[in-house]
Order: structure tokens, then C-alpha cells, then sequence
């Protein structure tokens, strides 16, 4: 069973949240946002970025649409330098230094045509729609582990949140840094240095968070449905991490665990509603339901897929059920089920140093390298 600190934080989470979903349903835009249309939120701890590398990684920050503010951090493993070039460890106070005399902006730059090239995990976080962001402290933290682990190129990608920009906002978002990395691959059309001399785009996995696993799961779709259009990046796999998914049916878990831990039935419905346009709210929506009777391409022509669910989650059947349908038209779709954990066990900040989340990184890490090594078996669209 998770611990007695788990339980009575979920219940002040849940608390919140529900209170201010319903709050954002009730009240008018303009009652409850500032003067640029943007929700108030809760302020969550954010991690600087650190363009040197510290304890192994070295973070950047990219704006990759101004109109939109679609923003990347930049999640780069000192494994990526050649021996030769790896930097000497410094002391807090000579970093602190280096970064005053280059005025906190420089960092590593990429020197020579030699630097080794890493896979691209392309990662979305969770937060039920409407909150989250790819430099808080729970996803810097988590990104950093992956990245050190799986020994590749994280991209955390900061898409547009609910209600102000609603379905397909978020999924568009994905899709459009997905073709931005292609571009950096390429010395002629790449602005981002570390990417065009480390970032090997035919080595790319989707890595979604809750409800940014329905975010991979959609960028896949597209990129089977797109093909050869995003050469020279390639979706090889993806891993979906206790997804968002819902349907009409309800499952044993949602009726065994409707009022249980963090997200229990009535705030996902909440959140649905803050997502989806009005005209196309419906729990059989392909944004919600991955099963659903419309969505597309058929199911075989997905990537490998790794799903990752918890004992005590409201949703867990779903990504059981997802997984399952996936393995019955011969697509490898592993099932890593988790027991005595809930919803969000391996990214949420007070639960990251926990065995269960370290041991489901690690499984990741195991799990992917199969798609991600040099000389492995590619998949093919």
C-alpha cells in the first residue's frame, strides 16, 4: 500500500486541484486570467538551466516559436563529448565563476566535426491539461536521470496548456518540435549547436507523462501517417508513462479506485472539459481513447511501445488495455506494472528518490536501448 505521507498529500493535492478546475469551469476568462487572457497558477518550482555540465548533464532553454512561446530544455549527457574534449571537474565557485565572465549564457559550445552523436528522447510532462512545464524541478529532475541513464539527448518540450489553448494545441506543439529537431540536424538549417553536433534524429523516442503520454501516443500516429515527409528523423519508439487515457466503458480500476490517489474520476472529467472544445468533448475522443472506433493509422503500424502503470491509478486498466491490443497485432508493447505505487510514483517531486522510481528508470533505460544503440534492429514505418 503506498505510505500514510502519500495518502495525506493526496488528498490536499486532489483538494486544490479540483477546487481550481472547477473554478476555471464556472468563471469566465476574463474573471480568472491576468491581462494577457493567461490563467492564474499556483507558482511551481522551477530548476535554472545550467549550460555546464554538473553532475554529468548540461541544460539549455529554447525558444522554438515565439508566437506561441513553445519552448525545449535541452537535457545534454557529458557522454556526448569525445575523452579528449570532456571538461576537467570544476568546484561550485569556479563554475559560478565561468558563468559571471560569460554572463551566465555560454556554456558548453560544441568544438569540431568529431563529436559523438546521441538518440533523441523527446519527452512530454504531465499535469492534468492545465499545469506543469518542462523546467520544474520534479521534470528537470527526472529528465536528467533518463538522460544519464539511457545515454541520450533529452528534449523536454514545453507545449501550450489548457483552457487557454485548447485541443490540438498541445498535440500541434508536438508534432512542431519533433520537425524542429529534424531541422537541427542539418548544419545548413540547425540554430542549435548542441543539437547539430551531438543529436542523431533516426535514433528519436517519444517519452510521455500522464497526459503527455497521450501527446507521444499522438505524435507517433502522425509520424506513421507522415512517413518518409520527416526525414531524417525517425520515430524508433515510445514510452507511455501511467497515460491519460479514458473511455465510456469504465474499467476495474476506475470503479475500484474512483476516489483514490491524486487524479480520481471527478478531476479527470474536469480536466477533459478544459481540454477539449465543447463541441467535442467525449470521453471516446481520440485524444482520450486510443481504442477509440475513428482513430488512426490501424494499430500495427505503431512503434514499439512501452507502457508504465501503477496499482493504485484510477486509469491503470486503460494503458493495461492499450498495451494489450497493441501486442495482439504483433507490435512489441512491454507492460511494466508497478505494484504498491500510484499515478505519477517515478515524476513526482516527493516521490523521486523512492525505489520504485528508480527502479522504473532504470527498466526504461533497459527497455529502449534495444531501439536506440548503434547496430540495433531499427523499426520501420
Amino acid at each position: 500500500m503506498p505510505s500514510i505521507t502519500v495518502k495525506l498529500y493526496s488528498v490536499f493535492f486532489k483538494m486544490r486541484l479540483k477546487n481550481r478546475l472547477q473554478g476555471w469551469i464556472q468563471t469566465p476568462p476574463d474573471e480568472s486570467s491576468n491581462q494577457e487572457g493567461v490563467r492564474t497558477r499556483p507558482e511551481e518550482p522551477v530548476s535554472a538551466s545550467n549550460p555546464y555540465f554538473t553532475d554529468g548533464i548540461a541544460t539549455k532553454d529554447i525558444r522554438v516559436d515565439p508566437s506561441t512561446a513553445l519552448s525545449v530544455r535541452i537535457f545534454l549527457p557529458e557522454s556526448a563529448l569525445l575523452p579528449s574534449e570532456q571538461p576537467q571537474p570544476k568546484s561550485k565557485a569556479e563554475e559560478s565563476s565561468l558563468k559571471s565572465e560569460n554572463n551566465g549564457d555560454q556554456g558548453y559550445t560544441p568544438s569540431g566535426q568529431n563529436c559523438r552523436k546521441l538518440p533523441i528522447m523527446l519527452q512530454f510532462h504531465g499535469g492534468c491539461w492545465v499545469s506543469g512545464s518542462n523546467d520544474s524541478v520534479a521534470n528537470d529532475s527526472f529528465c536528467q536521470r533518463i538522460a544519464k541513464l539511457c545515454d541520450a539527448i533529452v528534449v523536454a518540450v514545453g507545449y501550450r496548456l489548457a483552457p487557454e489553448s485548447k485541443y490540438p494545441a498541445a498535440f500541434e506543439d508536438g508534432l512542431k518540435v519533433l520537425n524542429w529537431l529534424g531541422k537541427q540536424s542539418n548544419n545548413s538549417t540547425g540554430d542549435e549547436p548542441w543539437l547539430v553536433a551531438h543529436a542523431d534524429p533516426s535514433r528519436c523516442v517519444l517519452l510521455g507523462v500522464s497526459c503527455g503520454a497521450n501527446i507521444a501516443d499522438y505524435v507517433a500516429r502522425r509520424t506513421v501517417e507522415l512517413g518518409k515527409e520527416l526525414d531524417p528523423v525517425k520515430v524508433v519508439a515510445q514510452i507511455l508513462m501511467y497515460p491519460f487515457f479514458l473511455a465510456n466503458e469504465p474499467t476495474q480500476s476506475e470503479i475500484r479506485l474512483a476516489n483514490t490517489y491524486f487524479y480520481d474520476k471527478a478531476i479527470c472529467l474536469l480536466a477533459w472539459q478544459l481540454f477539449l472544445p465543447k463541441d467535442e468533448f467525449s470521453l471516446e475522443h481520440p485524444a482520450a481513447n486510443p481504442l477509440a472506433p475513428n482513430r488512426g493509422p490501424p494499430l500495427k503500424l505503431m512503434p514499439p511501445t512501452l507502457t508504465v502503470v501503477a496499482e493504485y491509478d484510477w486509469m491503470r486498466d486503460q494503458g493495461v488495455a492499450y498495451s494489450e491490443e497493441l501486442r495482439k497485432v504483433n507490435v512489441p508493447a512491454p507492460l511494466l506494472d508497478y505494484k504498491d505505487t500510484v499515478h505519477e510514483f517515478a515524476t513526482l517531486e516527493m516521490l523521486l528518490k523512492t525505489p520504485q522510481a528508480e527502479a522504473c528508470a532504470e527498466d526504461i533505460c533497459i527497455w529502449v536501448k534495444k531501439y536506440i544503440s548503434l547496430g540495433c534492429h531499427e523499426f520501420s514505418y
